[in-house]
């Protein structure tokens, strides 16, 4: 895969083509010397347990990944911390709210977004939902449903960032 920065041709501040390497992580502008860091975007994952301690696990609607198996969560937005970016991507995608967030971990990324790879740290949250017998799958989901946590299978899941956190996730006690 070519290295990101390949991906910007022009200065982003004043537009000239004159927008060269000038480390391993930024590109700098001849003509005004703006200064553009590569850093990647805030993503979150949440982890919901049920009381018969299966996870919420959805399916994908859209690709990358369509129809693979994966969990709520989605790009922060601005001026948004990590557990509202959580917390309001669970009711967009499955209409439960969240009431409380726990972070567990973050792992670093590249999510494949219309044919553009977007480095992102994913953060993975366990949540806690004030209802988990009335949710639907919405947005991003084209279902959504409780998994007994002996039944996951990793490779059943369509982002790698999602098999590796699983991994992780189902090796600690719940």
């Amino acid at each position: 895969m070519e290295h990101p920065l390949s991906q910007f041709k022009y200065c982003p501040k004043c537009g000239s083509a004159h927008f060269e390497v000038h480390n391993g992580k930024s590109k700098q502008c001849a003509d005004c010397g703006f200064v553009y860091y590569f850093n990647p975007s805030s993503a979150t994952v949440a982890l919901i347990l049920n009381r018969q301690n299966e996870l919420l696990v959805c399916r994908r609607a859209k690709d990358p990944a369509k129809g693979t198996l994966d969990l709520p969560g989605g790009f922060v937005d601005m001026a948004e911390t990590g557990e509202e970016g959580v917390a309001r991507e669970v009711k967009e995608e499955t209409g439960m709210v969240v009431t409380e967030t726990e972070y567990l971990f973050s792992l670093p990324n590249i999510y494949i977004y219309c044919g553009f790879p977007v480095h992102t740290l994913d953060m993975f949250f366990r949540c806690t939902v004030a209802d988990t017998l009335h949710f639907q799958a919405m947005d991003d989901a084209a279902e959504a449903f409780f998994l007994p946590l002996d039944e996951i299978r990793t490779e059943d899941f369509g982002l790698d960032s999602i098999r590796r956190g699983l991994e992780i996730f189902l090796k600690k006690p719940n």
